[in-house]
């Protein structure tokens, strides 16, 4: 086991990895105690070729790393790639491309819907993976040799699992289908936490226009400061107290500090006036032109049997496709094909359209039916005798 805590050996084996046509890449980091999350570990295997990178080690310089993870002549393997790509981004301002997530090839290639990277190593590879030291403080030094093994295990096998995924897309043609979601995972914009979008985060809503401009000032200012400090949110303030303020209203630290949210004594902290002026920065934005919230569709009663009709046809179209029926489309589609006369969602573009939304749109209008047949969920069309 190689573990790299140079640049100059870093460089090294990044070189020696760019001369393959891929490398499986997995990162750990914590960030529980701050805003953006802290690597701690690098893992790389090529063909022949593995290595552990310490990113906390002294004076280690990552560049040849991020310059690999640029190298548009090396595809890079992730499972689950979100968390690992944002990392890249946010420390070397760099997306990994071409890029390819065992996850969602998994999901194309039908072997269900999120597979664990265990669960989908042993269907590959009949390997069992161990996974006790799964919560390892990674920041922790020094490493034992079965956490360094553990943390390797999550490409070696990594590789085997690419290889098969992307035999299957070829053989299926569909390795288009994988395209397409990759080049959402590979967006910046993906990554990008800017303050004045932030409200949209806050899980509880707000009522009125003027609430909704205080909470994106007092969201705004949250985030600003959660960055500043390199602190999760809620270390500055939570979801529901922002609410409470936002609702409230409060234009002095007086007013503020009667909240019962609050602690007492907050309206005399460094903070209150902060949280004040965000206050009064909302009210002074003019409600028209501020963002729209997203709407929540309301399905009404009679819709709800075709909605779940919808279901059913879903899931048994994507069982005999070997697809997972999320990757096709979600509770949210389907509500908004039953729901709108034209509905613009994923499901009724491409293969997904294909595989699924033509034949929805055709349950809708009374064209299709469902049965059962053999134990399987299929469609026949209405002129069509259900019993042969």
């Amino acid at each position: 086991m190689q573990i790299i805590s140079t640049t100059a050996d870093l460089a090294a084996v990044c070189e020696r990895l760019a001369q393959h046509a891929y490398v499986a890449v997995d990162t750990e980091f914590m960030r529980e105690t701050t805003f953006w999350p802290k690597l701690c570990l690098i893992q790389m295997a090529g063909p022949d070729l593995e290595a552990i990178v310490d990113p906390l080690a002294k004076g280690i310089d990552l560049n040849p790393f991020f310059e690999l993870m640029g190298n548009t002549a090396v595809t890079k393997v992730f499972h689950a790639a979100r968390q690992d790509v944002e990392i890249v981004w946010v420390m070397g301002r760099t997306i990994p491309k071409p890029m390819f997530d065992s996850q969602v090839a998994a999901m194309v290639c039908g072997f269900g819907e999120s597979i664990s990277y265990v669960n989908l190593v042993k269907q590959i590879t009949k390997a069992d993976l161990d996974k006790s030291s799964r919560f390892t403080d990674w920041a922790r030094r020094p490493l034992s040799t079965k956490q360094l093994q553990y943390a390797l295990g999550d490409v070696t096998h990594l590789r085997d699992v690419y290889l098969r995924l992307k035999a299957d897309l070829e053989r299926t043609e569909r390795a288009s289908w994988l395209e397409e979601e990759m080049a959402l995972l590979s967006d910046p914009r993906s990554y990008e936490t800017q303050p004045e979008d932030s409200w949209r985060r806050v899980k509880m809503k707000v009522r009125g226009r003027k609430a909704q401009a205080v909470l994106i000032e007092l969201a705004a200012w949250r985030e600003r400061q959660a960055q500043a400090q390199d602190v999760p949110r809620n270390r500055i303030l939570r979801d529901e107290v922002l609410v409470d303020i936002a609702t409230h209203m409060p234009t002095d630290v007086t007013a503020l500090g009667d909240l019962r949210s609050l602690s007492d004594g907050f309206a005399r902290s460094a903070r209150a006036k902060d949280i004040v002026d965000a206050v009064n920065a909302g009210l002074a934005r003019d409600p028209k032109a501020l963002p729209q919230q997203e709407q929540v569709l309301i399905v009404p009663p009679d819709k709800l049997a075709m909605v779940e009709l919808l279901k059913v046809l879903l899931k048994g179209n994507a069982a005999r496709h070997g697809v997972a029926p999320r990757l096709i489309a979600d509770t949210s589609d389907i509500e908004r094909i039953v729901m709108e006369l034209i509905p613009d969602v994923p499901a009724m573009r491409g293969w997904r359209r294909e595989m699924f939304g033509a034949d929805a749109l055709m349950v809708k209008e009374g064209r299709l039916a469902i049965t059962v047949k053999s134990g399987q969920i299929v469609t026949v069309g209405l002129g069509d005798s259900l019993t042969d």
